[in-house]
């Protein structure tokens, strides 16, 4: 059966500066690259051959709202012709704080973003300089006020494990997370990635990572703390009020198809899995000779598939249903689950009742570590 998906991604990998602890695919200061982009994004959508209406759109980076507003508006209308939006859409932008202006914000309601998604990380000065953001509190709340004057939902991503930070220093930037009333939060542990900055600083000594049980007592701090302020916690990394869950990110958790487009996009359509190359300059020498900007395929077994469903369902905190999974996948979750079943719940890491399998609390701690043999093919 041929599906069509509900939900579509476009990178656009610009930003100001490049953050030492960023593995995202993303270029900085190159700025005079972005109407090539864009005619590279135009030709890469064409490949479409026709419209194909969705219920989420996601324009993420890089930094869509540091480009200039005319190039952000090429790219909003070549998204909703490629991608137009069904009613009840959720459209998200991501956004740096220090872009964030009323005449912005205005545009981005006439554009129908209803969401944007703040990369906050920290309301400390010490904490942004360490992660070599460039925005300051200040702007932080004057970004947040503009966006909810306009009325567009706010979600914000906050930063923890950060090299010299504290318990109580987390504790604070929660604090100051809840008073803004976002509809949403998402709290990342700062994962230092082989290749960047912060990487070799810490080869060198120059830069201490957090130590495991300090970043477990800052993850519970927010489970606590968020949960205790009214928010549903929906996802390892995920907090909302009630009826704001991200959509898009739930057709990733949830197994669905989805469109992508852009450098180090990727796409998920009826079992394969394509990526298009991570730079943006061979992005951009790949479409300008007629080449596709794809670099990675994967047809997916449906014990994969399956497999793949199994580890995002768990990343959610309402977890796995057996009788629902069974006949999504067609494969029983004891099948799939084999001895790790057992030893996973014998250790006090995943609930199960025959009927329904999730993670516990002592689980969320220790989450990236059960995944790997869940992927393994038998």
């Amino acid at each position: 059966m041929v599906v069509s998906p509900h939900a579509a991604y476009l990178h656009l990998p610009f930003c100001r500066h490049h953050c030492g602890y960023c593995d995202y695919p993303v270029i900085a200061g190159r700025s005079e690259l972005v109407p090539a982009f864009l005619d590279a994004m135009e030709a890469e959508l064409s490949c479409l051959g026709e419209p194909h209406a969705v219920e989420t759109l996601y324009l993420g980076g890089g930094t869509p709202s540091y480009l200039p507003l005319q190039a952000l508006q090429r790219v909003v209308d070549m998204a909703r012709h490629w991608f137009p939006l069904q009613p009840g859409h959720e459209f998200t932008l991501e956004a740096n704080p220090a872009d964030l202006t009323a005449e912005l914000a205005s545009q981005l309601v006439s554009w129908g973003v209803t969401r944007v998604v703040l990369g906050v990380q920290s309301f400390q000065e010490a904490m942004l300089v360490e992660l070599e953001r460039d925005h300051r509190e200040e702007e932080i709340r004057g970004a947040v006020g503009v966006l909810q004057d306009s009325g567009i939902h706010l979600s914000l991503d906050m930063m923890f494990a950060v090299p010299g930070q504290t318990l109580a220093g987390w504790e604070r930037d929660l604090e100051g997370a809840v008073e803004l009333s976002p509809e949403h939060i998402s709290v990342l542990g700062l994962v230092i990635e082989q290749g960047t900055p912060f990487h070799a600083r810490a080869e060198k000594g120059e830069l201490v990572e957090t130590g495991e049980e300090l970043q477990r007592s800052m993850y519970l701090a927010a489970l606590d703390k968020l949960q205790g302020a009214g928010f549903e916690h929906y996802e390892i990394s995920s907090f909302s009020k009630p009826g704001h869950r991200s959509r898009h990110n739930q057709v990733y958790w949830n197994g669905e198809d989805y469109y992508a487009a852009g450098p180090g996009a990727t796409r998920f359509i009826n079992g394969c899995r394509e990526t298009n190359h991570r730079e943006t300059t061979t992005y951009l020498e790949k479409i300008n000779a007629g080449l596709s900007p794809v670099c990675e395929t994967s047809q997916l077994s449906a014990e994969m598939a399956a497999r793949e469903r199994l580890v995002f369902g768990l990343c959610q905190i309402q977890g796995v249903q057996a009788g629902e999974f069974l006949e999504r996948t067609g494969y029983p979750l004891r099948e799939l689950m084999g001895e790790y079943l057992e030893q996973y719940t014998s250790k006090g890491l995943l609930d199960w009742d025959e009927s329904m399998l999730r993670l516990t609390r002592d689980g969320l701690l220790v989450s990236d570590s059960l995944w790997p043999p869940l992927l393994q093919s038998s």
